[in-house]
């Protein structure tokens, strides 16, 4: 019988700050932004909690856990990355991964608009459902949220609030 893996959440050190990356026994669950000093001191409790990071860790969320820390540093030093941890959108609906997956197709330094999203996945009046899947993206950052701008060339809006849209944007040589 197969022993299924339990969900397993992991920190990211990074220069924007620690992010949080969750797995299931699928993939790469959620990423999340960093928080304030006190969630990064509990981060860095578990960080060195050797159930996590000793032998009882997975090998295959050992291995993800790579390439999300290594995609992470390349996007944030406004680089492109090789390869994604597989993306577990369980529970996601066929929409949202449906604009998810046009959003990793974006280029670093590439921005579409939310129009532009909206007639990629076939429904070009889903405008605000767009804005709506982005707000949703579970994996900001990697799927590239950021990317993505209002009509009139404008930032728009960002789960990440907007400064950290910015900054990643102006890392990829983007000016807004």
């Amino acid at each position: 019988m197969k022993t299924k893996i339990q969900p397993v959440e992991l920190p990211v050190a990074t220069v924007a700050g620690q992010f949080i990356a969750r797995y299931s026994e699928t993939g790469l669950v959620e990423l999340d932004w960093p928080k304030n000093e006190k969630r990064k001191a509990e981060s860095r409790k578990r960080k060195h909690n050797p159930a996590i990071w000793g032998l009882f860790l997975p090998t295959k969320i050992r291995s993800w856990h790579r390439l999300t820390e290594a995609a992470l540093k390349k996007v944030l030093a406004g680089r492109a990355f090789r390869k994604l941890p597989p993306l577990d959108w369980t529970g996601k609906t066929k929409f949202q991964k449906s604009v998810w997956r046009a959003l990793l197709k974006i280029a670093p330094g590439k921005t579409k608009s939310y129009g532009e999203i909206a007639r990629a996945v076939g429904r070009p009046k889903a405008v605000r459902a767009v804005g709506g899947a982005c707000s949703a993206n579970p994996v900001p950052v990697l799927v590239p949220c950021h990317r993505v701008l209002a009509a009139n060339h404008k930032l728009g809006g960002y789960s990440g609030g907007l400064d950290r849209k910015r900054r990643l944007l102006e890392r990829e040589g983007i000016k807004i």
